[in-house]
């Protein structure tokens, strides 16, 4: 036989055995996502309990553990404005057994961050979008601004004579403050605080004049008339204030912030495992009951694919980095 013959020969040989690992692959993964979950699933919050992460978690536990036919429980580890938490996801084996939940904080954090202990694009693979959940401007009762506008003519007379409290450098409450001073063009100062209940209370008694606290934590002192609300973050009005005008239509074009958050695995989680918690996830978040109690917390869902996810850090991640660098924003 000669020496092309043995060459053909080895070259079918290959080509079928190649073939055939092809034809077995597609079942073996199947198989995978079809076992998949045999254990709980831990879901890691990179926040302390009480918080609107937290919250976001805890809603849709039941609902999501019932679709995967399986149970999630949740572990709170905060610290580093959430980098902590995500990064204990990220270097998590990629199994589908430890994931995670994080706001808007996903696509801030690398551009606040001088040294990331992980790459959030690289190492983290999305699963989905949860909900999003909007923020309110409120101020407190002795400031003579009755609205927006007359808000902004007061801080414009008076530049860095007021203050505005958040719940810490590179929370949302801070990323919110400082996206409207860039679009007002008005200087405030930045006072952080240990959480976003202090802050709150501190604009109630006057220590700082207003505060940007999440719409479904501020409800209940607006409504006692202990904190007035000028506006919501959103791009349209929350069923939670309905009487409470966007900041964009209370007289500030151009803005619109929302906090969303966002499900996470670990980068090299199988595919059908990540389309499994996918699949179960937009179920869970397509229920009655869930949105119902979504609604009640000011949340609204919004289903997703894995690859909108990802193109929603992809998009956001250089908007911030632009923010952050032109106001010099930092961490500290």
């Amino acid at each position: 036989m000669t020496t092309l013959s043995l060459s053909r020969r080895r070259l079918a040989t290959s080509a079928l055995a190649a073939a055939t690992l092809a034809v077995l692959a597609t079942p073996a993964a199947m198989a995978q996502g079809a076992a998949y979950p045999n254990k709980a699933i831990k879901l890691v919050v990179p926040y302390a309990p009480g918080g609107s992460a937290d919250i976001a978690a805890r809603l849709i536990t039941d609902e999501w553990g019932k679709a995967l036919g399986g149970s999630l429980f949740i572990e709170n580890k905060g610290g580093a404005g959430g980098n902590i938490g995500v990064d204990m996801v990220a270097k998590a084996q990629p199994d589908g057994y430890t994931i995670g939940l994080q706001t808007v904080s996903l696509a801030i954090n690398p551009s606040l961050t001088a040294k990331m202990p992980y790459d959030t694009l690289k190492d983290l693979a999305p699963i989905g979008m949860v909900a999003s959940s909007q923020h309110v401007l409120v101020v407190n009762n002795a400031l003579p601004a009755k609205n927006l506008k007359e808000l902004i003519a007061l801080l414009k007379a008076k530049p860095g004579q007021y203050s505005y409290g958040s719940a810490g450098a590179g929370s949302t409450f801070h990323m919110s403050a400082e996206l409207f001073k860039a679009v007002a063009g008005t200087p405030i100062v930045h006072i952080p605080y240990r959480g976003g209940g202090p802050a709150m209370i501190d604009t109630m008694s006057g220590q700082v004049a207003l505060s940007f606290p999440v719409l479904s934590a501020a409800q209940p002192h607006v409504q006692a008339g202990k904190l007035r609300a000028l506006g919501v973050t959103g791009s349209k009005r929350s069923p939670l204030m309905p009487d409470v005008p966007t900041i964009a239509e209370a007289g500030l074009p151009g803005y619109a912030f929302e906090t969303w958050f966002i499900v996470f695995a670990p980068a090299g989680t199988p595919k059908p495992v990540i389309d499994k918690l996918n699949t179960t996830l937009n179920q869970a978040l397509n229920t009655p009951a869930l949105k119902e109690r979504m609604a009640k917390d000011g949340f609204d869902p919004i289903p997703s694919t894995p690859e909108q996810a990802r193109a929603r850090l992809e998009k956001e991640m250089p908007q911030w980095a632009k923010l952050i660098k032109e106001r010099g924003i930092t961490a500290e």
